[in-house]
């Protein structure tokens, strides 16, 4: 059986500055864990996630399976965290929904193929507190202008 994880938070900043936060990896590590995000985003491009959390380096990674500018991105993951063998049957799905809504986006994530029901819990508290981390950043006014960064 597998299991799913999902959250949504609604950001009060312009759908280019959200889209940005997801897709560069100057905003994503402001955000993210400190995590250092790496891929060119086309479809079928290795995606890797690397850090240091706890005092231990990780190196998590990737598929990117879909990216529809301003509207959605997907890729599937494996966590070096996880205990897990890296075998494609086994990568949990990771997929980004923004939709215009309120004064601002609608930001959704939604984690799929998770194997186990405490694990779909945990990966929600985690989303909840990421996306809170962006929207925080996204709505501070420091964060008013277009950044560089591939």
């Amino acid at each position: 059986m597998s299991y799913a994880a999902t959250s949504t938070i609604l950001v009060h900043a312009p759908l280019e500055r959200v889209w940005e936060a997801l897709t560069k990896p100057d905003i994503v590590k402001q955000y993210f864990f400190g995590t250092d995000q790496v891929t060119d985003w086309t479809v079928g491009s290795p995606i890797y996630f690397r850090g240091e959390w706890q005092g231990k380096r990780y190196e998590d990674r990737g598929t990117v399976l879909s990216f529809q500018p301003m509207t959605s991105l997907s890729f599937n993951y494996w966590s070096s965290f996880s205990g897990l063998d890296d075998r494609p049957e086994l990568r949990q799905i990771i997929r980004y929904d923004l939709a215009p809504a309120d004064d601002g986006i609608r930001v959704t994530v939604t984690q799929t193929n998770v194997d186990t029901q405490e694990r779909a819990d945990h990966s929600a508290s985690n989303w909840t507190g990421v996306l809170a981390g962006m929207k925080a950043l996204l709505e501070s006014p420091k964060s008013t202008g277009a950044t560089s960064g591939a």
